[in-house]
């Protein structure tokens, strides 16, 4: 069986430990991708346990933020927690859009811990062809 191993794995669960979860003054970044498909520049944040009302998107000019927050699963006081390594807190990621994409038009869908947004490319950024009109009578230049 191959294993693929990480050498640095356990250096990033003990600093996530030290350093604990992120909060509304220091939040952690999400993980994400991001990538074109057709007409739509789509945005895909992964955020596994946030309910849709715990997140936050805003738009302000072409900058792109998104908010969201885990909070603890309340728990009966007799249960005794063993492990616990899903991290808590808030989340955040800013992007800095382009010019040539439709802010006015994005659309929002959240499914199975996946945020994902698709935001249109603008009609003036669409490659167009262009016509090239001429005079069928010669034109002097004068001087």
């Amino acid at each position: 069986m191959l294993m693929r191993t990480d050498p640095f794995r356990e250096l990033d669960r003990l600093t996530q430990q030290l350093l604990g979860s992120g909060t509304w003054s220091r939040p952690s970044a999400m993980p994400m991708d991001a990538y074109r498909e057709g007409d739509d520049y789509v945005v895909a944040f992964d955020l596994p346990g946030v309910t849709p009302e715990a997140i936050d998107i805003d738009v302000e000019r072409n900058m792109l933020t998104v908010k969201a927050e885990r909070r603890p699963v309340a728990k009966a006081d007799d249960v005794q927690v063993e492990l616990s390594e899903r991290p808590l807190g808030a989340f955040s990621r800013q992007i800095v859009l382009a010019d040539t994409l439709d802010t006015e038009h994005i659309k929002a869908d959240y499914d199975a811990g996946v945020l994902t947004l698709r935001i249109p490319i603008a009609e003036r950024a669409k490659p167009r062809k262009i016509s090239i009109g001429g005079e069928s009578a010669p034109r002097q230049i004068r001087g």
